[in-house]
């Protein structure tokens, strides 16, 4: 019979158990559903016999019952932040305080603390001292070694240097979370699980019998920003590669390292399609009625997930550091399964909010010979230029997007999902693949992401020339004029990422004006831990060349270069003709604001 994993102590005792084998604490609420890492984790543990149970959001400021209610589990804690960085949930790139959150029930804020591991993880601790806790997730994953942090401004040390975890899982981590399980409840203790691959640990001076790579220390990287990005290089090509060295890194005099272990090889096929096939009740917890909704199940409920990793190697996306560089596709069968699901639910009306993954047109894509791919090191398949070991081929999803038009129940299928058309070549079918997701995918709009427009920040971004986008928008627009279709092709753009200057902004928008369009899908560049974006960041140093790269930190700097993107209204031209001429760029005025 179908349940929930237990978030009460009157649900566990319906289920007739004596003892919890493992708690997750999560920052999240509780979502039954494979898009939601504390569901995936729940039910992978499940399915292997480990009696689960989930803290969903506990009040960190009262007497702290949430922690205690179920008692000490009898193998470990398990805490996550959520889907998302606790700080990347809380605050804008402007470090405003935001007022509300996709992952709570209502979309009400305040419902987790900032730093949400850290915290749960000092919590735990202090409750049960002997219970081992083990820390995951986006937040733990990305910030396993020494990270920038935006919001405090500051160089920290690896999270398990100021946390008191006894292990970190990174990355998507199923099969490491189900080793770790079964370990424990073999008797075994916390250094025997230290051996086991994609975890991180702290020791004293350690000595490992694989290859290692001992990074520059936590205290060099605070007296030298060179020492930091030095390292990132070391860490982003070791985490590229299918058989990396483990890395090792001390934060303090006594010789007190974090050590992370090389991760798991890629899931197969039958793997990933086994962690989707769970029997996810594919909804919140009823628990949450009376509160309302959560938003970021709203808005993925009728979507369905068909791979994992990303290959494109983007500065500033986080995707290939916790999911891997190597794509992994679900089988069809998998996915025409949960299509069937989806299609099953009550409020389903007949349309498919999205097939897709990280980027949507990845789906099936790998290396030929895998051999080659073991050897590699490169940060993207496809910049700055094709592999030619890549196997590009659209036909597959194509073939896949019209079975699934063609099931019952279905009346539309749209693609939400990032579309990549820097991975379109003549001969792959790629340009075919835009015609049918132009034809038969787009509800009026479709989104995609050159994310600039001038060459020297594209190259810093890792993406495409902007020619690129205007092949792009060419054949998108060819394509309406013969269907007699009037869709929009809506760009993506990122401001202040590092490289940027204000003049490239000014270009960037006089671009725009010319192709005619009004910009409302932009966003400021927020550091993120453990991208090279950050990195550029916080340094200042390309970390692949070590040259001076240009950033623009302060606050009216960022704030210049994003209100170019709105030129058009009125209200803000003004401040626009003062900025440029200040910063002697009068010359873009009759370019920007003329009629």
């Amino acid at each position: 019979m179908s349940h929930f994993l237990p978030i009460t102590l009157d649900e566990v005792k319906r289920l007739g158990w004596s003892q919890v084998d493992v708690v997750v604490v999560s920052g999240d609420a509780y979502v039954d559903h494979p898009s939601f890492g504390t569901a995936v984790i729940g039910r992978v543990l499940e399915a292997v016999g480990f009696k689960v149970a989930i803290i969903p959001q506990p009040n960190w400021r009262d007497d702290l019952r949430d922690f205690r209610k179920f008692g000490a589990p009898r193998l470990f804690f398990g805490v996550t932040s959520g889907v998302m960085d606790s700080m990347v949930n809380h605050y804008t790139a402007a470090r405003r305080l935001r007022h509300d959150d996709a992952y709570t029930p209502g979309g009400g804020a305040g419902f987790r603390p900032d730093y949400a591991t850290y915290v749960y993880a000092r919590i735990l601790k202090e409750q049960y001292p002997e219970v081992p806790v083990v820390i995951g997730g986006v937040e733990a994953s990305m910030r396993r070694l020494a990270h920038y942090d935006y919001w405090s401004d500051s160089l920290k040390p690896s999270i398990l240097a100021e946390c008191p975890a006894d292990l970190l899982a990174y990355g998507m981590a199923e099969k490491t979370m189900v080793k770790i399980a079964e370990l424990l409840a073999s008797g075994a203790g916390m250094e025997e699980l230290w051996d086991l691959p994609q975890v991180a640990y702290r020791c004293k001076n350690p000595s490992l019998h694989i290859p290692v790579i001992k990074l520059k220390s936590y205290e060099e990287c605070l007296r030298s920003k060179r020492a930091q990005a030095s390292n990132f290089h070391i860490i982003e090509r070791e985490s590229n590669k299918m058989r990396p060295a483990a890395l090792v890194q001390e934060y303090d005099a006594t010789g007190m390292a974090v050590v992370v272990n090389p991760p798991e090889p890629p899931m197969t096929a039958d793997e990933l399609d086994a962690s989707f096939d769970l029997p996810y009740m594919r909804v919140p917890h009823p628990k949450y009625r009376k509160r309302g909704t959560v938003p970021a199940y709203e808005m993925i409920k009728h979507s369905v997930n068909s791979h994992r990793g990303c290959f494109g190697g983007c500065s500033f996306c986080t995707i290939s550091a916790h999911q891997g560089k190597f794509v992994v596709s679900r089988s069809r069968q998998s996915i025409l399964r949960e299509v069937e699901l989806v299609t099953a639910m009550e409020d389903f009306h007949g349309t498919l909010t999205d097939l897709g993954g990280p980027s949507a047109n990845m789906y099936g894509m790998h290396g030929r010979d895998l051999k080659r791919c073991a050897k590699c090191s490169r940060y993207s398949c496809i910049q700055p230029s094709h592999c030619d070991n890549l196997l590009s081929d659209h036909q597959p999803i194509i073939e896949l997007y019209r079975q699934v038009r063609q099931m019952k129940g279905v009346r539309h299928l749209y693609i939400g999902s990032g579309i990549r058309p820097d991975l379109f070549t003549e001969c792959n079918h790629g340009w075919d693949y835009f015609e049918e997701v132009v034809l038969k995918h787009v509800s009026g709009r479709l989104k995609v992401a050159p994310e600039h427009t001038e060459g020297e920040v594209l190259k810093q971004m890792r993406k495409p020339g902007f020619e690129n986008f205007v092949e792009s928008k060419r054949r998108f627009d060819e394509i309406c004029r013969r269907a007699g279709l009037r869709y929009q092709l809506i760009p993506y753009f990122i401001s202040s990422h590092p490289g940027c200057r204000l003049k490239d902004m000014a270009q960037l928008a006089v671009t725009m004006k010319r192709m005619g369009y009004r910009l409302e899908q932009v966003q400021d560049f927020t550091p993120t831990p453990m991208t090279r974006s950050t990195e550029m960041y916080y340094t200042g140093i390309d970390p692949d060349t070590m040259e001076p790269v240009y950033v623009a930190t302060r606050p009216d700097d960022k704030q210049q270069q994003r209100m170019l993107f709105f030129y058009y209204k009125r209200e803000m031209q003004p401040q626009i003709r003062q900025t440029l001429r200040k910063n002697h760029l009068e010359h873009y005025i009759g370019k920007l604001l003329g009629s």
